[in-house]
């Protein structure tokens, strides 16, 4: 009894020595030693070259070729991030060693999906800004997000060895954005590695530790998650209370599903396997599940034997912006697609989808996209990752269908509408645009949004001569070839970034785009009732272009119900029947292509017209 009380005092005046007294006291506390923090920026102002001298300065990875953490080929080749990408850092600072675990990521307004997620995940955030163009809409958007999740915001000006940099000038833009002061501007060149020091010691200073106790029930939140075909579902979290041990019994929260974890670890370069993680840390878990249904994007994970009371608040659910059809090109692939999907879904939480059947081209998938850019990705990462030949069908958005008796329907496919003689009137949605250009480039880009049946809300000057212009605008004008033209017209310093805003009445008719008569529902697209007739003619010429010559007449037609408004024919491929015909009588000739005529005619009652998938996309390319 003596030794036992004895021992007890020891560990106690053990305990009070070094946490009270012991002059690296912070040592011991390891949650007050960890920081986690995001990179957030408009596209293309240096966020991933940014991160690469941070992981090079802190000796995380030796940079060897391009950019590390843009590992994906699509990523590197389109100089853009894609997905967010977490990773572990340590760093020294005045005798005391700190864990940085930073998150880069994407800076198009298609993947703002992923920014909201890392945020979430992260206590601070660099706010990223390009020496050479100022701020620009993405930035401020990324911005507004941060500030709603209360993180601390350090301004960082990039690329400042440029020739065409203006420090000073984008310095004061920052200063009226934020309300900071000068000196909190860290200046900063990620080619040159000037400022990353500054930067890494801000990080530490300025960005608050987790709050979070290692002693209460198990909480952590899972932000991202990708398929491993060896080991499963590899889910990412961060814990905001509780340790999580190697060999633990879990449950997720909202699934009810309860797993082992055969290993957790943290991010680096690659997954670095631990024996338990605390609260603070952001890491990975695997425990083999198979099932993508069985993985969600904001569940909590939890102990089965000491479960936490209530699961943390997730993240908002994604509403797509865009709607195609896509569909596999052999039909016995059907089910391939959809486990391909489902492996995407998990690695990009704002792709939705859900089966639908098309009678040109047969069973596929309904898939929701935040834009354009997002679609094209998806599409590119089904074939690269998954091997899978698809097609996709005309993108277009969601409507809100009013019939006459009163009851409402929304609908993604023009397929879906009701008859015309039911239908009261269309909703369409549109958005509030902001856009942020040079004063010189107004005239043209108030045109292009005037012809897109825009409305001009206001506009102010943000700086010097950039202006910011806002628009009500259709959602359904701008999915197509609206970045394009912007980009075109402003010479690529426009920027531009939109949210939803409300649906509004709309003089809306379907055209239906017809082969040999037969409609092929998959180029039907719903559009305003002043541009049908322009619109119908010009997707008639660009399929003659694309559709390739058969042995008998196409026609294609363009039609508004049951009026065509436009046709355009490709003529058939001719063979020379008469070609052994050496004089004689002209009744000789005439049997001969009279049979010939025959033969065309049975041939294109059975006849199938093949319709290439560049044609499916045809309508992106119309001028």
């Amino acid at each position: 009894m003596y030794i036992f009380h004895f021992s007890r005092t020891l560990v106690y005046y053990y305990r009070y020595f070094y946490v009270y007294l012991h002059p690296n006291k912070h040592k011991m506390d390891k949650i007050q030693n960890i920081r986690n923090f995001c990179i957030i920026a408009h596209i293309d102002h240096g966020k991933s070259t940014l991160a690469d001298r941070l992981l090079e300065f802190t000796k995380t990875i030796q940079i060897t070729e391009g950019q590390m953490l843009d590992d994906m080929d699509l990523e590197r080749e389109r100089g853009i991030t894609i997905k967010s990408h977490a990773i572990q850092m340590e760093y020294g600072h005045n005798g005391n060693q700190y864990i940085l675990n930073l998150i880069d990521t994407p800076g198009h307004v298609d993947f703002s999906y992923e920014v909201s997620r890392s945020i979430a995940a992260c206590e601070g955030a660099l706010l990223v800004v390009d020496a050479t163009q100022g701020v620009q809409a993405q930035t401020i958007s990324n911005l507004y997000m941060a500030i709603e999740n209360d993180l601390e915001i350090i301004p960082v000006i990039n690329k400042i060895d440029m020739p065409s940099a203006m420090p000073d000038e984008v310095e004061d833009e920052i200063v009226e954005l934020l309300g900071c002061k000068r000196n909190t501007i860290i200046r900063a060149s990620g080619r040159t590695g000037e400022g990353v020091e500054d930067i890494l010691n801000a990080v530490v200073e300025r960005i608050p530790a987790p709050v979070g106790s290692s002693e209460e029930p198990l909480q952590a939140l899972i932000f991202d998650s990708v398929y491993n075909s060896f080991r499963g579902i590899i889910a990412y979290f961060k814990i905001l209370n509780g340790t999580i041990r190697k060999g633990d019994k879990v449950k997720f929260f909202n699934t009810g599903m309860e797993y082992e974890a055969d290993e957790i670890g943290v991010l680096k370069m690659d997954m670095i396997p631990r024996c338990s993680l605390s609260a603070g840390n952001v890491g990975y878990i695997i425990s083999g599940i198979k099932d993508s249904k069985e993985v969600k994007v904001g569940d909590t994970i939890t102990h089965v034997a000491c479960p936490c009371s209530k699961a943390i608040e997730g993240f908002q659910e994604v509403k797509p912006m865009v709607f195609a059809g896509v569909y596999p090109i052999d039909p016995t692939d059907y089910e391939n697609l959809r486990s391909s999907l489902e492996k995407l879904q998990l690695n990009d939480a704002s792709l939705t989808f859900q089966p639908e059947s098309s009678v040109a081209l047969g069973f596929g998938f309904r898939c929701g996209f935040l834009g354009l850019l997002h679609m094209e990705i998806v599409q590119e990462r089904l074939d690269r990752e998954f091997n899978m030949d698809v097609i996709t069908t005309v993108p277009n958005v969601s409507y809100m269908v009013y019939d006459k008796q009163g009851g409402e329907k929304e609908v993604h496919n023009p397929s879906g509408l009701p008859e015309q003689t039911l239908i009261d009137h269309i909703e369409e949605p549109y958005i509030k645009a902001s856009i942020i250009t040079a004063s010189d480039y107004i005239g043209p880009i108030m045109k292009l949004c005037l012809d897109k049946r825009g409305e001009l809300i206001k506009q102010e000057y943000v700086s010097g001569n950039r202006v910011e212009l806002y628009f009500m605008l259709p959602l359904g004008e701008i999915v197509i070839d609206f970045y394009d033209k912007l980009k075109s017209i402003s010479k690529g310093y426009a920027s531009f970034d939109y949210h939803v805003d409300s649906y509004r009445p709309s003089k809306l008719i379907k055209l239906d785009i017809l082969l040999n008569g037969e409609p092929v529902d998959a180029l039907s697209t719903l559009t305003h009732q002043d541009n049908a007739v322009t619109f119908g003619r010009r997707m008639c010429e660009k399929l003659k272009e694309l559709i390739p010559r058969q042995q008998f007449d196409i026609a294609i037609q363009a039609a508004i119900g049951a009026k065509i408004i436009a046709r355009e024919t490709v003529k058939q491929v001719r063979k020379d029947v008469t070609a052994k015909c050496y004089g004689g009588d002209v009744s000789r000739k005439r049997k001969l292509l009279e049979k010939q005529k025959r033969g065309k005619k049975r041939m294109k009652q059975i006849g199938n017209v093949e319709v290439p998938q560049k044609a499916f996309l045809a309508v992106l390319k119309l001028d």
